[in-house]
């Protein structure tokens, strides 16, 4: 196991008195399927941002939703509670820029948008249901720091509630805007929700369940076929992942033994393909009080993590390396970052006009 310095650019925890009241912050709001993440950060004199503010509550959006394919009026409850106090946070900072994005659960629920139009009555929240393209996009921004370009390629792989987004990079090719070129991207409609009111657990988890999980989801990969041209690179182990989900964060701090969830252990480090199933066969040998019990998972996610566990070993299988870095961020982190740059080029663009060349402008 050896874990990288932290890069440039990556995003830090903790208040920064040191910015002062003047500094710009922006704010990043994900609400997922499963939870409702919030971010607020300032950007930092040496690149990346400087995280002010962070909240998360799990309010399970989509609980139901398969069966139904309705948003319910207890999850909408919920969800609106969180963007109640986010949207409160975000007015207490009066920020510069705030953006929020709902994903697959406001995407494919009949309600969706009628939720979404309830949210900016209630809350003042404005969400934008963004498409899964975008959702790959944004995590592969958010995780950019994590890339190893010792490695030909990567492939981020962005764990949901309801869907799961795999993005291939191409990590020696030109950058585009100092983002590597992605290959293809594919946007599987199976998260750790779907999957787990799917093939529901039962009273003890067994191993022809979870393989049943793993294949399930590892048949809607297999039919993909763009990324085909990149297998070669991954077959000969020179290309790496990168994953980000709560489940692929809780299976690394299984993995560590750690004593409490400590992001700044989890963020960036390397696992290798033996570890992640060593971690999964960690978890199944667990009932699900056991797992609710363990410090890195809690009762909130004991009945999900197996399903992200199953979500990761199917991508292992079908695009096999041996390692994989752990990713603690992703769409808020690309949300923030986006903001940042949008306002850096402004900023270009006004004092190229400002020194009189509207052609350089152009």
């Amino acid at each position: 196991m050896d874990e990288a310095p932290r890069a440039p650019g990556s995003p830090v925890r903790g208040r920064d008195r040191s910015l002062g009241a003047e500094a710009p912050c922006y704010a990043a709001l994900d609400l997922g399927t499963n939870n409702c993440r919030l971010l607020i950060a300032a950007p930092a004199p040496t690149g990346g941002f400087r995280v002010l503010e962070a909240y998360s509550r799990i309010v399970r959006l989509g609980e139901g939703l398969t069966q139904s394919g309705r948003l319910s009026e207890e999850a909408m409850d919920r969800a609106l509670a969180a963007l109640k106090v986010s949207g409160e946070k975000v007015r207490r900072r009066r920020v510069a820029k705030f953006r929020a994005i709902a994903t697959q659960a406001c995407r494919i629920a009949e309600n969706g948008q009628a939720f979404v139009n309830r949210v900016a009555h209630e809350t003042g929240v404005k969400l934008q249901i963004i498409s899964p393209q975008e959702e790959a996009r944004l995590s592969v921004t958010g995780c950019l720091n994590l890339l190893d370009d010792r490695h030909e390629a990567a492939l981020v792989v962005d764990v949901g509630g309801g869907s799961t987004e795999l993005s291939w990079v191409d990590l020696k090719a030109p950058s585009q805007g100092g983002t590597p070129p992605v290959r293809a991207w594919l946007s599987v409609p199976i998260g750790v929700v779907t999957l787990a009111e799917r093939f529901p657990e039962g009273d003890v988890a067994t191993e022809a369940w979870f393989r049943e999980m793993v294949d399930h989801v590892k048949a809607q990969i297999a039919a993909f076929r763009r990324a085909d041209p990149l297998k070669p690179i991954f077959q000969a182990d020179r290309a790496h992942l990168v994953g980000t989900s709560g489940a692929i964060t809780s299976l690394a701090g299984m993995h560590l033994r750690l004593p409490r969830y400590d992001r700044n252990r989890v963020d960036g480090i390397w696992m290798t393909r033996s570890d992640c199933e060593a971690a999964a066969d960690g978890l199944l040998a667990l009932n699900a009080a056991e797992r609710a019990a363990q410090p890195c998972i809690g009762p909130d996610r004991a009945d999900l993590v197996l399903a992200g566990a199953a979500i990761l070993q199917a991508v292992q299988e079908e695009w096999p390396c041996s390692r994989v870095r752990v990713a603690d961020r992703g769409l808020r982190e690309g949300i923030l970052l986006s903001l940042m740059a949008e306002r850096g080029q402004r900023r270009r663009r006004r004092r190229r006009r400002g020194r009189g060349g509207t052609k350089a402008a152009a």
